[in-house]
């Protein structure tokens, strides 16, 4: 779909109920709850450029398009899941996860470090529903996984275009840059995830356990993932971080981060099949 896509552009009457994946409905619950969590990531950032009107405007427009991706993976959920609840379920994830929206100044120390950030988040979210599109043959999904994946390349876009802006301001160095970037990269395994997965999934059935629901999420996240999606990824961090890798270099770290994530989803599978024993 083209850029500035609305619900009314998805394809809904294809669904095709035969070819849902329960793994990948799990996912996409929890990524509706993580999306549409957008206003208060927006406020944050109007906080943290308070006096730059032009990426506040940005920003906002950023935030209706994360939550407009919310509402259209919600949507699908709950056509394959008219059990599932998306507004109670969102309810709880904000009662036990919750952002600070009320800081002036960034987490990563200067605007530049959280431009940084920013691109790290877009470059997980891009390859992640890249990877689903693909895994996924139900056409419906297919098709808002994709819609979404291309609106975070274009976000990537926009928050790498306003860091180059703030580094002539600024002048974070590369290792400054890179030590975000790489904190970032290991936030993937606090709360927001894990949280967003226990709300959609397991409420009500067991207590909240972050490490269980961290690798009951990550499983198959990690298994979808293929060599395209993760030389992707490796190309634009080190683009955020500002180091130049030759495509030898690029493919081979890409090779060995690839190798790494797929031998703990087979770690992490143990976990799931647990689940299902249980």
């Amino acid at each position: 779909m083209k850029a500035g896509w609305t619900l009314d552009d998805i394809a809904w009457d294809d669904l095709a109920y035969d070819k849902v994946d329960p793994e990948i409905v799990k996912l996409i619950k929890a990524a509706a709850l993580v999306e549409h969590n957008g206003a208060d990531y927006t406020e944050y950032l109007c906080n943290v450029f308070s006096d730059d009107p032009d990426f506040q405007a940005a920003a906002r427009k950023w935030g209706r398009e994360e939550i407009q991706h919310g509402q259209a993976l919600a949507q699908w959920a709950m056509k394959v899941d008219p059990s599932f609840d998306f507004d109670d379920a969102f309810q709880r994830f904000l009662d036990g996860f919750r952002p600070d929206v009320g800081a002036s100044e960034s987490i990563r120390g200067s605007r530049s470090g959280e431009l940084v950030a920013r691109c790290i988040v877009e470059t997980g979210t891009s390859s992640f529903y890249s990877a689903i599109a693909e895994a996924t043959d139900e056409p419906v999904l297919q098709q808002i996984c994709r819609a979404i994946a291309a609106d975070e390349f274009r976000h990537y876009k926009l928050f790498y275009d306003a860091l180059r802006r703030y580094l002539d301001i600024e002048g974070l160095g590369r290792l400054g840059r890179l030590k975000v970037a790489i904190g970032r990269i290991n936030e993937t395994e606090d709360d927001e995830l894990s949280y967003a997965y226990y709300a959609a999934n397991l409420h009500g059935k067991e207590e909240y356990d972050r490490e269980r629901c961290h690798r009951l999420y990550m499983a198959p996240v990690y298994k979808n993932y293929r060599r395209q999606h993760m030389d992707k990824a490796v190309a634009m961090i080190a683009k955020a971080s500002g180091i130049r890798l030759y495509e030898p270099v690029r493919k081979t770290v890409a090779s060995v981060m690839l190798n790494r994530i797929h031998r703990q989803a087979d770690k992490f599978e143990a976990v799931r099949e647990q689940t299902q024993a249980a």
